[in-house]
């Protein structure tokens, strides 16, 4: 029995998931509006952080903030990769060892605590050719995490396959309308305008966690019974 009514659900992740000041704005994280697709027995804990891999964020300490605080019935979110794949030690992970490596040992921490693990696979960045084709970008890091999900039985959201049908569906130009693209002074913050496409606007980032509410809905997870009726479909 849980001790209250409440059911949170934590997030570890980078910058396409996390909060943003005011500073930063439009810029926003997917993790800053997947409460409205959920009830209202749900909080969320949104620990993603920029720049961060699955790697550096265990090093930072931040992978240890949320084991302190996780309890038994919550859940935890896990969606790494964008920065697992840059070449730097203090974050590049191998998509075919280490990066299933550390990814195993949040899951593993979740179930230590009573929780819920559920893996993600990274969002996609706009990419498009010049024939306005979409370019994947991730490599193997997606079917990394997909390897894991089916090795260690734990529910799958993969973004990035719902992320490259959106944008596909949208096209190279109304695509950009989900990202920071700005004109020279569109924005304060902004002044010299961004050409920016991998972190999401808030429009963006409210379309992707209608996605992540979906494949949450879809998945077989005890998640999915908090999806707002309605809220997605």
């Amino acid at each position: 029995m849980r001790e209250n009514k409440w059911v949170t659900v934590y997030i570890a992740g980078d910058s396409t998931a996390a909060n943003y000041p005011e500073d930063k704005r439009p810029m926003s994280g997917w993790g800053e509006w997947i409460a409205s697709y959920l009830t209202d027995e749900v909080r969320v804990s949104n620990r993603a952080r920029n720049g961060r891999s699955s790697k550096s964020f265990i090093a930072e300490g931040h992978f240890e903030r949320i084991a302190s605080s996780i309890g038994e019935g919550d859940y935890l979110l896990v969606q790494f990769g964008h920065n697992d794949e840059k070449p730097d030690e203090e974050r590049h992970t191998d998509p075919g060892s280490t990066y299933e490596e550390h990814l195993t040992r949040y899951i593993e921490m979740a179930w230590s605590k009573g929780a819920y693990p559920l893996l993600l696979t990274s969002v996609e960045r706009r990419k498009f050719n010049e024939a306005g084709e979409l370019v994947p970008s991730h490599g193997d890091y997606p079917a990394a995490v997909q390897r894991l999900a089916q090795k260690l039985e734990v529910p799958l959201l993969d973004l990035c396959s719902r992320t490259q049908e959106a944008y596909r569906k949208l096209g190279a130009e109304a695509s950009k309308a989900w990202f920071v693209w700005l004109e020279p002074g569109e924005h304060p913050n902004y002044p010299e305008g961004e050409r920016d496409d991998t972190h999401f606007n808030e429009h963006g980032a409210k379309k992707v966690a209608g996605l992540v509410a979906e494949a949450l809905a879809a998945s077989n997870s005890p998640l999915a019974g908090y999806v707002k009726a309605g809220a997605v479909g």
